[in-house]
């Protein structure tokens, strides 16, 4: 090879590099935008059972994304339904971000789960979501990666766990339930985005499941006691505008540009967020530990996005 052809390939793999890295940054960025939409749903779920009852926040929160989605595929001029080789994909997001984490979280914390124990889900996430981008998605980590990512799991744990808190047996199974449902759900939906925007994905997904989500939520608002209270609406308005829907659509995105697994880890940070809603919204007080906590898990997440795929 000569000179002149060395240096158009690296001139080639310099640019490659330089668009490689952006394009980390802004999945990074998006994904973080994402964790911030979903830091105010353990807050506001607490805010919504105030007035509704458990399972009617947990289906009901679809039915309102649903609907909305719904509306954003007919305003975009786009089918309403996804092409039929991908329904089992569909499926699985349905199962675990539209079902399984909804109803388990709300129950964990119907059931006395705090919203500081119930951060640990949080806390242990992107690693889960990283087990999944392995195993499904075929993303392959270094080293770097896992350390950091054990490192930031093990330190939001520790920190929600000594905050004094204590729950039953079964809101800790539930909240691994709700962890399990949300890596999969983020690991197949992330998966479907590298081809479909993020929007359409979580479009698809909540429109598919509004033949059952509808006349669940149905049954459940003429069967259980409804106190629609203006913070009990506040907040099954969040959770159904925000954390099922808007907050999808730069989290997906994110995921599919900065990779599943290293995108991901920008979630380290939504327990931190969600103590500090906690703090603003239900009076729960923190002490230094909640600065230290926040500055380990900084350090853990910059490692993280160090690590290359």
């Amino acid at each position: 090879m000569t000179d002149k052809n060395s240096a158009i390939v690296r001139d080639r793999v310099a640019v490659a590099s330089r668009e490689g890295s952006a394009r980390f940054r802004q999945g990074t960025f998006l994904a973080f935008l994402g964790v911030l939409a979903f830091s105010g749903s353990f807050p506001a779920t607490v805010y919504a059972m105030r007035g509704f009852d458990p399972w009617l926040v947990a289906i009901g929160r679809a039915v309102i994304a649903g609907v909305i989605a719904l509306i954003c595929l007919k305003a975009a001029r786009l089918p309403l339904i996804p092409p039929r080789h991908l329904w089992r994909s569909y499926a699985a997001i349905s199962l675990g971000v539209v079902f399984g984490f909804p109803v388990f979280s709300g129950l964990a914390l119907d059931l006395g789960a705090t919203t500081a124990h119930s951060a640990v889900v949080i806390g242990l996430l992107p690693a889960a979501t990283a087990v999944c981008a392995v195993l499904r998605a075929g993303e392959r980590p270094r080293p770097l990666f896992w350390l950091a990512c054990t490192a930031g799991a093990l330190a939001i744990t520790a920190f929600t766990l000594t905050r004094g808190q204590s729950t039953a047996a079964w809101p800790d199974v539930l909240l691994v339930g709700a962890l399990v449902s949300a890596a999969i759900g983020y690991t197949e939906g992330a998966r479907l985005s590298r081809e479909t925007p993020g929007w359409q994905v979580i479009s698809y997904t909540l429109v598919l499941s509004l033949p059952l989500t509808i006349p669940v939520t149905a049954v459940l608002a003429f069967t259980t006691p409804v106190h629609p209270s203006p913070q009990a609406l506040a907040g099954f308005a969040y959770v159904g505008l925000i954390s099922m829907f808007l907050g999808f659509v730069p989290w997906y995105a994110g995921l599919a540009r900065g990779g599943i697994a290293r995108a991901g880890q920008t979630q380290l940070t939504q327990p931190l967020l969600t103590l500090a809603w906690a703090w603003f919204l239900l009076g729960e007080r923190y002490g230094p530990a909640t600065v230290a906590a926040a500055l380990a898990v900084l350090v853990c997440v910059a490692l993280t996005q160090r690590a290359r795929t």
